[in-house]
């Protein structure tokens, strides 16, 4: 007799259902989990994830073909800027560290940096802990673990992800090294990227902080990371020291919030399945039998922006017009309400949206009225 099911396993096994017969679970990255973070409202981000849906393959099934991703071009030109960056050993990379977060340590005159070589995720998550607390155990000197392997508990199965890097500084303390190939233009980079790579920096030190728990006496990990990109326009290299703290305080929320999937996978109806094999009306339906929660911001990073984007118009939701508008407008929850508000055909004269609403309206045909003269 087989064993009986535990909640996990029970789990586990409704997901696979979810993701299709003989369709492999695509892993959740750090981008992933940032994004989840930036939209924690989305039920049907948080079960396709979970399930390990390939959502690009699905987009593209529903005939909404995504154009999230990096180009070529873009990614042969970041690890050609990273590859500068960790040059001769991280003598660069390490001097930063040291200007921007620690400059109270000895300089780092020179560094370990493991070889975090092995076999498969488990192995190379293995080599890393091992590494780490190996640093932890003798402080007093510089260690640099390039491109180390991380996990963190998801939902109960391991997420693996892969920081540019992790340098363990003389007092034990850890930081994650964020490389990125968008430019510092006079000191400061463009505030969305720089949120994007906070909320991706954010996974990494929850992980690294499922990890210290384990290591006696705990590590601390900073909650401070370097964020290296190119300085101006040239190929030089030039660091900001970044406080994550909010973003990692959103991103902890929102993975406690992703261990309830199993409630959104009981609501969904029997026989749901997200396989792209399945024909198009059959895959739509079970799309739109989980609720998402689209804004403009999905676009650079949801797979399924276009497609949610297009229903979101059909029904005339606000959300369609960006979160800040959505929340200026309370209970108006459809284009068509907000009109038919602001022309005193409907709303309720006391809320104050709608009082907003009739006075800009007023304030518009005042003009038009003035301009007509």
């Amino acid at each position: 007799m087989p064993p009986p099911r535990t909640r996990g396993t029970a789990l586990r096994h409704r997901l696979a259902e979810l993701r299709g017969p003989d369709v492999p679970a695509k892993a959740l990255d750090a981008r992933a989990l940032a994004a989840l973070a930036a939209n924690p409202g989305c039920a049907r981000r948080a079960i396709l994830d979970g399930a390990g849906v390939n959502k690009a393959a699905l987009a593209s099934a529903l005939g909404s073909p995504s154009a999230f991703g990096q180009s070529q071009f873009a990614l042969t030109r970041g690890n050609a800027f990273e590859a500068k960056v960790k040059a001769d050993g991280g003598a660069e990379l390490l001097r930063l560290v040291h200007e921007k977060l620690d400059r109270t340590a000895e300089p780092p005159a020179e560094a370990r940096v493991p070889d975090l070589t092995a076999t498969g995720p488990q192995g190379r998550t293995a080599r890393t802990a091992l590494e780490l607390r190996e640093a932890a155990a003798h402080p007093g000197a510089w260690t640099l673990l390039d491109h180390p392997m991380l996990a963190l508990d998801v939902a109960g199965s391991p997420a693996f992800l892969e920081p540019d890097a992790v340098v363990v500084h003389p007092d034990g303390s850890w930081t994650v090294v964020e490389i990125k190939s968008f430019p510092l233009l006079d000191g400061s980079a463009d505030p969305a990227k720089v949120g994007a790579a906070a909320r991706q920096a954010a996974v990494y030190v929850l992980a690294l902080e499922e990890l210290a728990g384990r290591v006696h006496p705990s590590p601390r990990v900073r909650h401070r990371i370097l964020l290296v990109c190119p300085r101006d326009f040239s190929n030089l290299p030039a660091a900001s020291a970044v406080d994550i703290r909010k973003q990692r305080a959103v991103t902890a929320r929102q993975l406690t919030r992703l261990t309830r999937i199993e409630d959104i996978a009981e609501t969904l109806p029997e026989g749901t399945c997200f396989s792209p094999e399945l024909p198009a009306e059959e895959l739509t339906a079970a799309v739109e039998s989980v609720p998402a929660a689209y804004a403009p911001e999905c676009l650079s990073a949801c797979e399924l922006a276009f497609h949610c984007r297009g229903r979101s118009r059909e029904a005339g939701a606000v959300t369609s017009l960006g979160r800040p508008v959505r929340a200026e407008l309370g209970g108006l929850t459809t284009v068509e309400d907000v009109l038919a508000a602001a022309r005193g055909e409907a709303g309720d004269p006391g809320d104050p949206a709608v009082a907003a609403l009739r006075r800009a309206a007023a304030l518009r045909a005042e003009a038009l009225e003035a301009a007509c003269r």
